[in-house]
């Protein structure tokens, strides 16, 4: 659409020029209108898909890509996927102090979004998904495959309150 208002726009001044403009100039400004309107595309992704998330959820990661075939990326990487954690679906057990059940979306750019459940252990700062987990004969969880987290990472800080 935006190479067609652009040519659109072009073959009317050019009327109203009397016909004075290069007859290159449409496919050229229709080319160039298409390549802004698929930049703008990409680098609104990120902020138009964080701002209308559901309430709750929080963003906790985001990663920037850089492509060779878009060399503008070099100076301004764009943001292709992210995390965000759902504030509303943290939960606690008692008996398992510092230990949290929260739902993690994954966003893609190009893809349909991920909701996985993760456990998050904040004394000793580690997480591990729920998929392959069971819950013990003493109620704790089996068979997780606990990975280590960052205390600076955006996951621990929303999830455990920045602090250990």
């Amino acid at each position: 659409m935006a190479g067609i208002a652009a040519a659109g726009g072009i073959m009317l001044l050019n009327k109203v020029v009397r016909g004075r403009l290069p007859r290159w100039l449409t496919p050229v400004v229709a080319g160039l209108a298409m390549l802004a309107a698929t930049i703008s595309s990409e680098y609104g992704w990120f902020d138009r898909t964080a701002n209308n998330m559901p309430d709750g959820f929080e963003v906790a990661k985001k990663v920037e890509d850089r492509a060779f075939y878009r060399p503008w990326t070099y100076a301004f990487p764009y943001v292709s996927r992210f995390m965000a954690v759902d504030t509303l679906s943290i939960r606690t057990n008692d008996a398992f102090e510092g230990q949290h059940m929260v739902e993690v979306a994954f966003f893609g750019r190009w893809a349909p979004v991920q909701l996985v459940p993760m456990l998050i252990d904040c004394p000793a700062a580690q997480q591990a998904e729920l998929g392959g987990a069971e819950f013990g004969a003493d109620g704790g969880i089996e068979n997780a495959n606990w990975a280590p987290l960052a205390t600076d990472d955006g996951l621990y800080k929303i999830v455990c309150g920045g602090t250990a």
